[in-house]
């Protein structure tokens, strides 16, 4: 093929000229060798053009000390040059022309990695080709299941409904984040792997010695990120037994510096039995759809100057922080909200909200 032969400390300027002229062959990788560099082009070049280039690339003071008084040389040679692989960017690129034009608008190129499981969402229109949009899913993701999400997430344990799509049909699998390893049945509990910068977050604002609250802890999530740099006593509270299990699985899996009490319940009913009469520095109440309906628990349960990470799903963060404002007057105390923050969008306009409020008793 046509290249461009070069002397090696002109090679990056060069590259940039044929990239302004657009005979740059894009589809081949540059070639340096001991003395010279070769660069594909896709169009001829003159003699005179040459001499054009030689010109510019002489008046940068680096290649001129780098050549150290010796000729630079440019020539058109024949060469072979290595092809770029070109690999598919998403799984939509993947479909392009196995959809109709309306089908393809309508699909779903953002999914859901678990450990070595994918969870996708395919629109109702779409489901006559749930097949293929799986198996083109697996291939992309390199991973070994695809489930596909059949409802919300609903009921007091959190869980969805999902259908089997291709791969293996094993739910069961372990999840790597922050250097921690969490295992789950993603048919049996609640996980989403889109926290993961939240939970890092919150790992990081965290002190040794504190006594925390996971008001809704799933497998574990928040207190197992926090435990592996900080020693501090969680208690991890959540409703669904199949969670708590695999929450005392991953404490047995990771080397944690935090002391970690599971306990299986409604967290209601929690703070009224085993945590009667305890306060907590910090409190994590990560049920967005429904969180307020426990602040009432959460102020009953917070130290003085103690810090809420209250989430919920809202348009903005005065929502939020009139709710809060209006809960703490009822406990007769005041908050200061010391961040919010969007965590993820769930629709248009609306997003997953994080608070991280401060308490004080009055």
């Amino acid at each position: 093929m046509k290249c461009l032969k070069i002397s090696l400390p002109a090679v990056d300027e060069v590259r940039k000229i044929i990239m302004d002229m657009e005979v740059m062959d894009m589809d081949h990788r540059i070639k340096p060798e001991k003395v010279y560099g070769y660069i594909g082009i896709t169009s001829p070049i003159s003699d005179e053009t040459i001499e054009d280039m030689k010109k510019e690339v002489l008046k940068v003071e680096k290649v001129v000390k780098l050549l150290d008084g010796k000729e630079l040389e440019i020539e058109v040679v024949e060469k072979d040059l290595e092809l770029i692989p070109r690999y598919p960017h998403s799984v939509r690129e993947m479909l392009e022309g196995k959809l109709t034009e309306e089908e393809f608008t309508t699909l779903r190129n953002a999914f859901d990695i678990i450990g070595r499981v994918v969870i996708v969402e395919i629109p109702e229109n779409l489901l006559k080709h749930k097949q293929l949009i799986g198996e083109t899913t697996l291939e992309f993701t390199k991973r070994d299941s695809v489930y596909m999400k059949k409802s919300a997430i609903k009921g007091v344990t959190r869980v969805r409904e999902i259908e089997f799509l291709c791969g293996k049909d094993n739910p069961i699998t372990i999840h790597k984040e922050q250097k921690i390893r969490l295992k789950l049945d993603v048919s049996k509990v609640y996980f989403s792997p889109r926290l993961t910068s939240e939970r890092k977050r919150i790992r990081e604002i965290c002190n040794d010695g504190e006594n925390i609250l996971d008001m809704f802890c799933g497998v574990g999530p928040f207190p197992i990120v926090i435990g592996s740099k900080n020693k501090v006593d969680i208690t991890a509270v959540d409703i669904n037994e199949i969670a708590i299990k695999y929450l005392k699985e991953n404490i047995k899996l990771n080397k944690l510096k935090a002391n970690i009490t599971p306990i299986c319940g409604d967290i209601n009913k929690v703070a009224d039995n085993q945590l009667a009469g305890e306060k907590f520095d910090r409190i994590i109440m990560n049920l967005p759809g429904t969180s307020y309906n426990f602040l009432d628990t959460a102020f009953d349960l917070i130290k003085d100057k103690g810090i809420i990470h209250y989430y919920e799903f809202a348009h903005s963060c005065d929502e939020g922080k009139e709710k809060l404002e209006k809960k703490a007057a009822l406990h007769n105390m005041h908050i200061k909200i010391e961040d919010c923050h969007k965590v993820r969008s769930t629709s248009p306009g609306m997003w997953q909200m994080a608070f991280d409020c401060r308490v004080f008793y009055d």
